[in-house]
């Protein structure tokens, strides 16, 4: 099966949008006309909380020694079965549950890093998240997030552009470390939850925003670095769109969840023309030290959720994919030997996955260290073989045009990049 590019149609595309860091009726949108510059270029980050055990995501199934390691969690090799591997290249092959991405890998626009991670050391998830959403593993003292650099670089190469209120924007009740910073960026909770006074309706909504217009309009300015007076004539315009309606592009399912739900605005906001440059969205729930599962149970219900979101966003958004790069990371990945409760504990490297129009797709990059002893870090994990900031670094030069990688990632340099984006 291949995927095949379709240009959707525009049509009454939503944008009431409401943030944890204001009020809820100050929300801020942009309308009528585009503001995103054409053959403009966007960053999707995910963020997969808990450590995911990447060896049962992309499963090296050609190295007898992970099966030895995992008597009841591997995953079979691959053998035509929905309970089998499903098969890439000979050697590696995705979970079962995760058969949403084989059209992507089939049409060369889905791209996996393997043994990828962070050259701290620490197994605290706490640490090591802020390790990957600082960009600086091993500096506690960092202050702004790796993606928030990256669009400061950005900002001081276009210093006469007026940037979106949307430039950045995180699904979730409050910014991620990832985008913590002096450059602007917004919270969206749910766009579907807010408008002109509320939920409240009639003369009731009316009155309301007519009394908050005055009363917030500096504050607003100073929140979201627009005019109050802006943000209200966007809202008024927008209500009568009814977002509450959006309706994905055809074929486009996203399941039910807090993830799906996210990455679906995400896809509203990008159709919407409202000038997302950066946008980001996180799923937890990958800490499995008790019964993991192996096709099926805990990961592979998560594994479900969340390659079937990720191909639904990737459908929903149609022609915009051409300009368009997905990147998923973990804070570290699993020990390569099961546990006593069939699990996994906190272990080392992991699985990266890279999704767009102009990723050369459908090929497992870096360099696989194997799954021997000898070759085991500190006996137990998979050994990091690329830092996640040399993929990081690559997708940044790509779709942050003139972000300096060198401010993005203090005192870390790719040798060179991987290759996966044309």
């Amino acid at each position: 099966m291949s995927i095949t590019r379709r240009i959707f149609v525009r049509n009454g595309a939503l944008a009431v949008v409401g943030t944890s860091v204001i009020p809820s009726f100050l929300t801020r949108a942009a309308f009528a006309k585009s503001v995103m510059p054409a053959g403009k270029k966007r960053l999707v980050v995910l963020f997969q909380r808990g450590a995911a055990d990447g060896l049962n995501i992309v499963v090296p199934h050609g190295e007898p020694t992970y099966y030895q390691l995992r008597p009841t969690l591997s995953i079979p090799r691959p053998n035509n079965g929905n309970l089998s591997a499903i098969d890439l290249d000979g050697f590696f092959g995705l979970h079962p549950s995760m058969a949403a991405f084989k059209p992507l890998w089939d049409a060369k626009q889905l791209a996996i890093v393997h043994a990828a991670g962070s050259p701290d050391t620490t197994r605290s998830h706490f640490d090591a998240q802020d390790y990957m959403e600082s960009g600086t593993p091993g500096v506690k003292s960092t202050e702004d997030g790796w993606l928030n650099r990256a669009l400061q670089a950005q900002m001081k190469m276009e210093r006469e552009a007026k940037a979106s209120p949307f430039r950045a924007v995180s699904l979730g009740t409050a910014l991620p470390r990832t985008l913590a910073g002096s450059a602007p960026a917004v919270a969206i909770s749910n766009i579907n939850d807010f408008g002109v006074g509320g939920r409240a309706g009639g003369a009731m909504a009316q009155g309301l925003s007519n009394s908050f217009e005055s009363m917030y309009e500096q504050s607003v300015d100073t929140v979201l670095h627009g005019t109050g007076q802006e943000t209200f004539d966007a809202v008024k315009m927008l209500k009568a769109a009814d977002p509450a309606h959006y309706s994905p592009a055809p074929g486009a399912n996203y399941p039910r969840g807090r993830f799906g739900d996210s990455l679906r605005q995400v896809a509203q906001l990008l159709k919407a023309d409202l000038g997302v440059e950066a946008a980001f969205a996180d799923i937890g729930g990958w800490d499995h030290h008790v019964n993991e599962g192996s096709t099926q149970g805990q990961l592979a219900n998560l594994l479900r959720e969340f390659s079937q979101s990720i191909a639904a966003f990737w459908t929903d958004i149609g022609d915009l994919g051409e300009d368009t790069v997905l990147v998923s990371m973990s804070e570290f990945g699993r020990t390569a030997r099961e546990n006593g409760t069939r699990g996994t504990d906190h272990g080392h490297a992991n699985v990266m996955f890279v999704l767009g129009g102009h990723v050369k797709g459908g090929r497992v990059y870096g360099q696989w260290p194997g799954l021997d002893d000898r070759h085991l870090y500190e006996g137990r994990d998979l050994q990091v073989t690329t830092d996640f900031r040399t993929v990081l670094s690559e997708a940044v030069n790509s779709q942050l045009t003139g972000a300096d990688t060198g401010m993005v990632f203090p005192g870390f340099s790719a040798s060179k990049h991987l290759g996966f984006l044309g």
